[in-house]
């Protein structure tokens, strides 16, 4: 009789999850409760839907993400072949167009023997059956109970935002110009240059205008008590900690100069990256904000280029939801007191697409070989995908956060290389190396008996 794994979340992580254990020889039964459940940020029930940007982040292997990526596409990720096959350009990241993307693994998901969806709410666990669950920042009120049950304590949580998105067509293109930062990639952005009365304009309407009421579960925000995650922050946000806190970050006019209008620097720069294939839409890099939306319109109509812009989706706000992974994950992405339930995706404490879908990599892995009775697999922290399960079991903090992929997690070369560029490019070709090695059987198909 062959293995039986069920998955909760047709998210990026679940859909992966699920396609890794279909394919070592499980039956798998993917659960996804939308559109028969909404939540308060997804569009549309497509599997693997983008709720935030459209950017994968960086390719280059000296990237910790990049590297991220790297790894799983040679051990056979359907997230990362998606990324591929629906990639726009976007310089030296990795950016998609949203609707090819998730059409592209619904079909690979739906059409695979082995594994069947079904859209229904699931709001119990069974202990004793081998499950992951990957429900993502947004699980349903009755799971995120269930999983704080089998925890044995309560979920943190932290606020993100997405950043609006505008119509080609709309954009006044005499305004702004297009390049890439450092020339990476091509002209794949347009760049709207801001004069330093622009530039403080902006930082004051973000600081002053009209902020998104919450309701329900957000009652943290509407006392102030928010504990924003740090990589995805509002740009309000950054605007209040300082007045040139967004000119040394996400506008940053570095890297741009020689492309700009005239050859000169200016004050600060919004980049727009391409939202889709066709180059119809583009998003605004950095805009993540709770905002309300006339008070967005009413501050980003005023940037160059953008006085008649067509609004295809204003930036939102959610709760994301996540577990205390230090204390009630093992190695292998499993709870400690249920270990026949693996967690992956954000709901686990990773941040971030990529290492959603790495997560849902190893635990769609160790739960066919829990079911299997074979021995898991946790990789080491010579790779990146190591270095996720590192800090996911780091018991340091007492207030554990999630956290994106970084090197600080990696295994420093020995001896040290003080070049920080060629170590990041030594540590990438250790780990790659790893990979190839293990690839042949890791990667071995199990036939379903």
């Amino acid at each position: 009789m062959s293995a039986r794994v069920t998955v909760i979340g047709g998210g990026l992580a679940g859909c992966e999850a699920a396609w890794q254990a279909a394919l070592r020889g499980a039956q798998v039964t993917l659960y996804e409760m939308r559109p028969t459940v909404q939540t308060g940020a997804h569009k549309t029930s497509h599997l693997a839907e983008l709720v935030c940007s459209n950017s994968l982040r960086a390719l280059a292997l000296e990237n910790a993400v990049g590297l991220l990526k790297e790894e799983l596409k040679r051990f056979g990720s359907i997230i990362v072949e998606a990324a591929h096959a629906a990639a726009v350009p976007a310089g030296g990241a990795l950016a998609v167009d949203r609707e090819l993307f998730s059409g592209w693994i619904e079909e690979r998901i739906a059409a695979h023997p082995r594994i069947e969806v079904r859209r229904e709410e699931v709001r119990v666990l069974d202990t004793d059956h081998v499950a992951v669950v990957a429900c993502g920042p947004l699980a349903s009120e009755a799971l995120g109970a269930e999983l704080a049950r089998l925890c044995g304590r309560p979920h943190l949580h932290y606020y993100d935002a997405a950043s609006p998105i505008v119509a080609a067509d709309s954009i006044d293109h005499t305004q702004v110009f297009a390049a890439s930062r450092y020339g990476k990639g091509g002209a794949d952005y347009l760049n709207v240059p801001l004069t330093r009365d622009q530039y403080y304009e902006l930082v004051s309407d973000l600081v002053n205008s009209e902020k998104h009421e919450p309701h329900g579960f957000e009652d943290d925000l509407q006392r102030g008590k928010a504990p924003f995650f740090e990589g995805c922050l509002p740009v309000e946000e950054m605007a209040r900690r300082g007045e040139d806190t967004l000119r040394f970050g996400p506008l940053k006019p570095v890297g741009l100069s020689e492309s700009a209008p005239g050859g000169r620097r200016p004050y600060a720069v919004v980049q727009l990256r391409r939202e889709n294939a066709a180059g119809t839409a583009y998003n605004l890099v950095g805009f993540q904000t709770r905002l309300t939306w006339p008070a967005q319109k009413a501050a980003f109509g005023k940037l160059p280029g953008l006085g008649q812009a067509e609004w295809i989706r204003l930036g939102v706000m959610h709760r994301n939801t996540f577990v205390d992974a230090p204390r009630v994950l093992a190695p292998d992405l499993s709870l400690h007191a249920h270990p026949a339930i693996f967690l992956a995706g954000q709901v686990s404490g990773c941040e971030g697409y990529v290492e959603a879908s790495a997560t849902g990599f190893i635990a769609g892995i160790n739960a066919v070989r829990r079911a299997q009775q074979r021995e898991a697999f946790v990789p080491p922290n010579i790779t990146a995908l190591g270095s996720l399960i590192a800090y996911l079991q780091d018991t340091t903090s007492e207030d554990f956060q999630p956290q994106s992929v970084s090197f600080a997690y990696i295994a420093p070369l020995e001896p040290r290389v003080a070049d920080k560029r060629a170590r990041r490019q030594m540590i990438a070709a250790r780990s790659l190396a790893y990979v190839e090695a293990v690839k042949a059987e890791l990667c071995e198909l199990v036939a379903a008996s």
